[in-house]
């Protein structure tokens, strides 16, 4: 019935691998995204970034084998993936003074309002531009790792998606501690 080769397997069990990892820092930079959002909009900007990363990925896979051969798409890829690094951690270190302050005030008895600080439009941006170099990323591991399997690669797309979805919606549930380090909420 199932006519499987062992290079299907071993293809299929890579971009499984592959998957798992790759969703993880997709989702760490999502849920940072919608940290900073009320609870009420983090599941709507989570949706959209959901949607954005699934319809790149699609994209990207449509041309895949051309991607592979373009070494400056790669290098701007992580030159985009850097910039964002680099915005989420600024954000996570003004975030981390501004509780410090707000902490100081609380013991000094002035009430706060405990506002979110960031905008669901900033929120977007920011998921959309770490989904771009993401999604090309995951797109070009799973593209090289599935070779002449296309149900492979249409395969390892969904389970990318899903796992990155699954755990960007646990992601803003928990909270960075100021030394970086996740704590749960």
């Amino acid at each position: 019935m199932f006519d499987i080769s062992i290079d299907a397997l071993t293809a299929l069990s890579s971009v499984i691998l592959i998957d798992i990892v790759l969703a993880g820092d997709n989702a760490i930079a999502v849920g940072m995204a919608a940290n900073g959002l009320p609870a009420s909009q983090r599941g709507k900007v989570i949706l959209v970034g959901i949607a954005a990363a699934t319809l790149l990925r699609i994209g990207f896979a449509l041309v895949a084998s051309q991607l592979m051969a373009i070494i400056r798409l790669l290098l701007a890829g992580g030159v985009l993936l850097l910039w964002v690094s680099w915005k989420l951690w600024r954000e996570l270190h003004a975030s981390s003074r501004a509780a410090e302050h707000e902490g100081e005030l609380v013991l000094e008895g002035v009430p706060t309002t405990g506002a979110p600080t960031k905008t669901f439009k900033q929120a977007t941006i920011q998921i959309i531009a770490a989904d771009v170099s993401m999604s090309l990323d995951n797109v070009l591991a799973v593209a090289g790792t599935a070779h002449e399997h296309p149900r492979i690669l249409a395969l390892g797309l969904i389970l990318s998606v899903a796992l990155m979805g699954a755990a960007a919606v646990v992601m803003p549930k928990c909270s960075i501690a100021s030394n970086g380090s996740l704590m749960s909420a």
